[in-house]
């Protein structure tokens, strides 16, 4: 292994860490500088509905709201405090579902969104991927015409309006999929087959929301690509050569054509985030953009940067392991 090989390693993982320490530290400092206080939130919400009235209760109120948010002291002193708890895994407990610990609800919540973004994504990238070349290869046929218009049609579509054109096309319309949930009510989790054919039902309309604007997507950027390698002159001299038409199409073309993709998953890991969030919520979908709407609903303050936090983290390492599986398509890297 190169030295300039540790080198890049090195630099990426120093700039994830980087990525991380400056997102979770703006997470902290923007909800103190909203002109919104979640305590006073919190407190007029609860004198609404009658909870409260006596001054002294209120008083009490607020001061056991202000610790339960780490809102005391000095805001160094709240900062150092906020870290200390982050690297405990304390991040306080959930207004909103109270006394249960922030860290308790994003586990619960973590796998389901986990599972739906890597499966769509990884997916929606092979695919898209691999019809695109053909399609920029072989780009005279009518077939490649075809996929064209559809993938043109579908990829300026955001993910949640996909969500809700499935909802009515395939839960409504044609009742063939369930409208949400993650699995049939009262079913507990296991390796049965009638817990995990109930998992894949629910899982589907909002996989395919996901899976189809993504195809389109990589679609046209590879099929683009292609176009501009096939024009190439070591292609045209492989084609004159007598290199079959396979190789051609897979050692020269696509090989190469690949790689700005691959820098390309890595940026739109959080895009598909942020649309995977919205379409959790249309399909009632137990992950962390069902949980993030139900805190920003009930002014949950802990839950709110919590998940951010996960966010922050998620995204950045798995941009990460991407930026330290790009040596493995560009051998160059390895050498430079």
């Amino acid at each position: 292994m190169s030295r300039s090989f540790l080198h890049y390693i090195a630099q990426r993982i120093v700039q994830c860490i980087l990525v991380i320490f400056v997102g979770i530290t703006i997470t902290f400092v923007i909800p103190r500088l909203s002109p919104t206080d979640p305590v006073e939130t919190a407190v007029n919400r609860a004198i609404m509905v009658g909870q409260f009235s006596h001054p002294e209760a209120v008083r009490q109120m607020k001061e056991a709201l202000i610790k339960l948010y780490g809102l005391d002291g000095t805001l160094l002193q709240q900062y150092l405090r906020f870290w200390k708890g982050l690297f405990s895994g304390d991040l306080g407990p959930s207004l909103s579902s109270f006394p249960k610990p922030v860290m308790s609800l994003i586990r619960g919540s973590l796998p389901w969104t986990t599972g739906l973004l890597l499966v769509s994504a990884i997916i929606s990238w092979v695919i898209g991927n691999t019809l695109g070349s053909l399609a920029g290869y072989y780009r005279d046929q009518r077939w490649a015409h075809i996929l064209g218009i559809c993938a043109m049609a579908l990829h300026p579509i955001p993910y949640y309006i996909m969500a809700f054109v499935l909802v009515v096309l395939l839960a409504y319309i044609l009742p063939i999929f369930p409208i949400g949930g993650a699995v049939d009510i009262g079913l507990k989790p296991s390796f049965d087959w009638n817990y995990v054919a109930s998992l894949l039902r629910h899982a589907i309309l909002p996989s395919l929301s996901l899976l189809l604007v993504g195809v389109g997507g990589w679609f046209v950027g590879m099929r683009a690509l292609v176009t501009n390698v096939v024009a190439e002159d070591y292609v045209t001299y492989a084609k004159y050569a007598g290199v079959p038409d396979r190789t051609v199409m897979y050692q020269y073309v696509m090989k190469n054509a690949l790689l700005p993709q691959v820098t390309g998953l890595a940026m739109q890991i959080g895009l598909i985030f942020n649309g995977a969030l919205i379409t959790e919520y249309v399909f009632s979908y137990p992950g962390l953009g069902y949980l993030a709407y139900n805190a920003i609903f009930t002014g949950d303050y802990s839950l709110i940067m919590g998940i951010a936090i996960f966010s922050i983290v998620g995204v950045s390492v798995a941009v990460l392991l991407i930026d330290l599986a790009y040596p493995l398509f560009d051998p160059r890297v390895r050498y430079q």
